[in-house]
């Protein structure tokens, strides 16, 4: 089964941050065919949602020079009923708070965390604005997944702070909320670079993961992991968008 809408402790958004606003807009539209709307409130800091159709998707956030010494990344977040609870949790079972609990107005509240061995993600109670309006259809999230050196402690975080469920194979771990599997978690080995640090990596449903693979290079992205078809699992591959971004695609029509 597939969540169709943000619940609370599923994924419910993820923004990208852009040195280059416009250059960001254009390759994600090249992309996915978003249109992107930028929130003019002087206190949004040029905040950008983009739709597919009339639903948000997603959103890019453009960086100030003060941020440019930083990787240049997408962050997940997560719904939660009650953000304070969520944040103690986070808290009590070893992670990190980067930034405190605050408002947007008109929309909910937001904190920025870290999980025990460094992953970043970000949590979110709506308050008028639930997060993507459809998930899992072309273009838009479908699939979260962790990428960490310390399985068994993340596990136990995220149960503990989430309560998801784990699907364990040999091959994979899948995370799951009520019987739907929204993400998953790959254990970084000695093929990954020391200083690549842990951390969560959105996957965006597509129609055709090949042709996706091929625009997104020739839109100036990069493909890192090739186009592959995992053993009773979607097609999909890796890509960097022309700032650095990674994330995922998938092949949209796989029912899991």
């Amino acid at each position: 089964m597939k969540l169709d809408k943000p619940v609370p402790g599923g994924p419910c958004w993820a923004e990208v941050g852009c040195p280059d606003l416009e250059a960001g807009r254009r390759f994600y539209a090249a992309l996915f065919g978003w249109r992107t709307e930028s929130d003019t409130r002087e206190e949004m800091g040029g905040y950008t949602i983009a739709y597919l159709a009339d639903a948000p998707v997603a959103a890019l956030v453009p960086l100030g020079e003060e941020s440019l010494s930083h990787p240049v990344v997408w962050y997940v977040t997560f719904a939660v009923a009650d953000l304070d609870a969520t944040v103690a949790k986070v808290r009590s079972a070893g992670g990190s708070v980067v930034y405190e609990p605050g408002d947007v107005p008109g929309m909910g509240r937001f904190a920025s965390v870290t999980d025990p061995q460094g992953a970043a993600f970000q949590l979110w109670q709506e308050r008028g604005f639930a997060g993507a309006g459809v998930l899992n259809a072309p273009g838009a999230l479908g699939w979260v997944e962790l990428l960490t050196r310390a399985p068994e402690e993340a596990k136990a975080f995220y149960t503990t702070v989430f309560g998801w469920s784990v699907n364990a194979s040999e091959r994979y771990t899948q995370w799951g909320l009520d019987g739907a599997d929204f993400g998953g978690m790959v254990t970084m080995d000695d093929k990954f670079p020391h200083e690549v640090p842990a951390h969560w990596l959105p996957y965006f449903a597509v129609a055709d993961v090949d042709t996706m693979a091929a625009n997104a290079t020739e839109a100036g992205g990069t493909v890192l992991m090739e186009a592959t078809s995992v053993p009773d699992g979607p097609r999909i591959a890796v890509l960097r968008d022309p700032q650095g971004a990674m994330f995922g695609v998938y092949d949209a029509a796989y029912e899991r």
